[in-house]
């Protein structure tokens, strides 16, 4: 085999697994959409290395999937993470009424692009108080705006889903 031959058959065996771990994803339509909300309202938080442990203590505390919670973070990735952070600070310091600083965000979103999450942080922390708590203010904000919609969006798939799940099964072991 070439590269390339092996190169597709690594990917091939991989959206395998990943197909396999979505069909075997437990719970009911309600837990696996509210810990996928739970992930995407700890992706807004400004705060990149600890949004998993959010999204955790959140599933655990309300009894939600652990999983698909920890896939709802990943609504920040690098395509989004530079509005995500722009807006968690242009809202937050909205609502505290102070100056915004749109060099602190060019200077945190450099640092975002070129990988250095610690320079971000420290960026943001420079700042001062006010700052961290613009970012923070506006990434709850943010977090709350787009967890509630996506709740039903989830709610509807994973109930798709589940149906999907059990049609594929009735058919695969026959009608009892």
């Amino acid at each position: 085999m070439n590269g390339i031959d092996t190169w597709k058959t690594g990917i091939k065996r991989r959206l395998k697994y990943y197909y396999f771990r979505l069909i075997r994803l437990r719970g009911n339509a309600h837990e696996l959409a509210l810990g996928a909300t739970f992930g995407v309202f700890a992706g807004m938080l400004p705060v990149i290395p600890f949004q998993f442990i959010v999204a955790l203590a959140l599933s655990f505390f309300f009894k939600a999937s652990k999983i698909t919670a920890v896939a709802g973070t990943l609504v920040s990735n690098p395509l989004t993470i530079y509005p995500i952070y722009k807006y968690c600070y242009i809202i937050g310091s909205f609502i505290l009424g102070f100056d915004q600083k749109i060099g602190l965000i060019r200077t945190v979103s450099d640092a975002m692009n070129a990988g250095e999450y610690l320079s971000a942080a420290i960026a943001i922390l420079n700042g001062g108080a006010m700052v961290v708590a613009a970012f923070l203010l506006g990434g709850i904000i943010l977090g709350i705006i787009f967890a509630i919609p996506s709740y039903f969006g989830f709610y509807y798939l994973f109930k798709l889903f589940i149906y999907w799940r059990r049609s594929k099964k009735l058919s695969t072991y026959g009608k009892i």
